[in-house]
């Protein structure tokens, strides 16, 4: 128990910084939005550097583990979510309006599209955060390994890829809450995990990684 403890309150931590990020980048994505998206970036990077359980960073390697792996995983997806859930209530203690509201116009853009439109972009989201999370970790020059971590969240945030964790958040701070909100949430669960299991596959299939990695 005392390790599921560990997981959660890391993962905890991971959803918080993520939030953080997120509440950046909604204070800046209507006028600025390219630097919002870079910003966004502070989030993923504290995490690897830290080596907090954040789920799209964690559930690439889930072909590489036992089933054990799958519990784990589920104690990071609530560690994510109770971190989201602190930072929105200080958000909304706080009264900050102008990242409430840009919550709401987010929310209402992501959950117009259709479950297949849903899923192909988390998909995508998926791979690009398999991409910063593992570069950073087999990329041996300290400035490249950052490089790679930093774009690849930027090009995922311009391109509106759907990231779960950074979703549920903005859900909370939306104050949107419907079966269609919990299903799309699930499906880009689904649909980030997918992402990154392929690009893992693809890399096992053709041998691409060192043995150390």
């Amino acid at each position: 128990m005392e390790k599921h403890i560990k997981t959660l309150l890391s993962a905890m931590m991971a959803g918080a910084l993520i939030a953080i990020a997120g509440t950046t980048y909604l204070y800046l994505k209507a006028d600025h939005t390219i630097i919002g998206a870079f910003l966004f970036a502070f989030g993923l990077l504290c995490v690897v550097t830290l080596d907090y359980k954040l789920y799209t960073g964690r559930i690439g390697y889930i072909i590489e583990k036992d089933k054990s792996y799958i519990i784990e995983i589920l104690w990071i997806i609530l560690g994510n979510l109770l971190g989201s859930v602190l930072i929105a209530s200080i958000i909304y203690l706080a009264n900050y309006q102008v990242i409430i509201q840009a919550a709401e116009t987010l929310v209402e853009t992501k959950l117009s599209r259709n479950i297949y439109e849903i899923f192909g972009l988390s998909i995508m989201c998926g791979m690009m955060m398999y991409l910063g999370v593992d570069g950073y970790k087999r990329i041996e020059n300290h400035v490249a390994k950052v490089v790679v971590n930093i774009f690849a969240v930027a090009i995922f945030v311009i391109l509106g890829f759907e990231h779960s964790i950074a979703n549920i958040y903005y859900f909370l701070l939306a104050n949107n809450y419907s079966w269609y909100m919990l299903l799309a949430f699930v499906v880009m669960l689904i649909g980030n995990g997918v992402g990154a299991v392929i690009l893992n596959s693809i890399e096992k299939c053709g041998s691409l990684k060192k043995p150390n990695q």
